[in-house]
């Protein structure tokens, strides 16, 4: 199983990322051990998860949703579905929000 996710981070922004090992992962980003952007920019919460079932899916959806609008991506979080910003670009149906 892999993960593409969202964290918040103090600033309020939003990094967006990809695991097989969520909750590690987010540790990581919390304890400022995870990525680049996170050790800058100190991650607070998971916000939403997808899981997938390979690397592949979760690497396009990850992809796709760092080009979205940083209204978009709150949209996403607040529960809005992916087939709103993605249809047609990603398999929405390959994606399980967790």
């Amino acid at each position: 199983m892999y993960y593409t996710y969202m964290v918040r981070c103090e600033d309020n922004s939003i990094y967006t990322g990809m695991t097989n090992n969520l909750e590690k992962r987010i540790k990581d980003h919390i304890s400022r051990n995870g990525a680049k952007y996170t050790k800058s920019h100190k991650a607070t919460r998971l916000e939403v998860a997808w899981r997938s079932k390979d690397k592949s899916l979760a690497c396009k959806l990850e992809y796709q949703i760092k080009n979205l609008s940083k209204q978009q991506k709150e949209k996403l979080i607040e529960g809005e579905r992916l087939s709103t910003y993605l249809s047609g670009i990603v398999d929405c149906r390959r994606y399980k929000r967790v």
